[in-house]
């Protein structure tokens, strides 16, 4: 009799014990799965994914242009034509390996600056012209506050040597120099740079 009895007994802790590894089970389960839920919601908000400040909209509201939106001559416009991509008259190019992954949008300042350079009887004048990633409004920036940018860049010519105007690695290292003078002054002014490179369309030492 004993024997029934604890067998009796018996049957129901197993049945609870299997249920109980049942839930553990289930429990774990969705918690994997929710934890890869996150994992790749934080990878597509962060930018790992394509999204975040790499995707259509940038930092501060900044957007990158596609280079499918780039601007372009329109050989119907003449010169100082404007077309946007494949409308606007101005074809865009066959699709191609490598080059910028967003549209280059370029300023040329109006003025040539002039400046001494540092500790010589030298003189250097150049023309620059800017380029940025983002849409108008980095521009529209760098035109509001156009006198302070000059002055920037002023400031970082007097400070270059002659060695680095003579050679093609110094103005190299000249051009990212204004880069960050530049930056730096729009990033006091509004809180965002967004410069992504300087060219010279004239460069004269004397």
């Amino acid at each position: 009799m004993s024997d029934k009895k604890d067998d009796k007994e018996a049957a129901p802790a197993k049945k609870k014990g299997g249920m109980m590894k049942l839930i553990i089970i289930i429990v774990g389960g969705l918690v994997i799965v929710g934890g890869g839920v996150g994992a790749g919601v934080y990878a597509a908000t962060s930018g790992m994914l394509g999204g975040g400040k790499h995707g259509a909209e940038a930092e501060n509201g900044y957007k990158l242009v596609p280079k499918s939106e780039q601007k372009r001559i329109s050989a119907a416009a003449g010169e100082g034509g404007e077309g946007h991509g494949s409308g606007g008259g101005g074809e865009a190019p066959p699709p191609g390996q490598g080059g910028d992954q967003y549209a280059s949008n370029y300023y040329t300042m109006d003025k040539e600056f002039t400046s001494n350079l540092q500790d010589s009887v030298h003189f250097i004048q150049v023309g620059i012209a800017i380029s940025t990633p983002y849409d108008d409004t980095v521009i529209t920036n760098l035109k509001t506050n156009e006198i302070a940018v000059r002055s920037a860049i002023l400031m970082t010519l007097s400070d270059t040597t002659e060695d680095q105007v003579f050679t093609n690695q110094g103005k190299q290292i000249l051009q990212k120099r204004l880069v960050k003078s530049i930056n730096d002054t729009l990033k006091q002014k509004e809180g965002f740079g967004g410069i992504g490179n300087v060219y010279f369309t004239n460069f004269v030492v004397q």
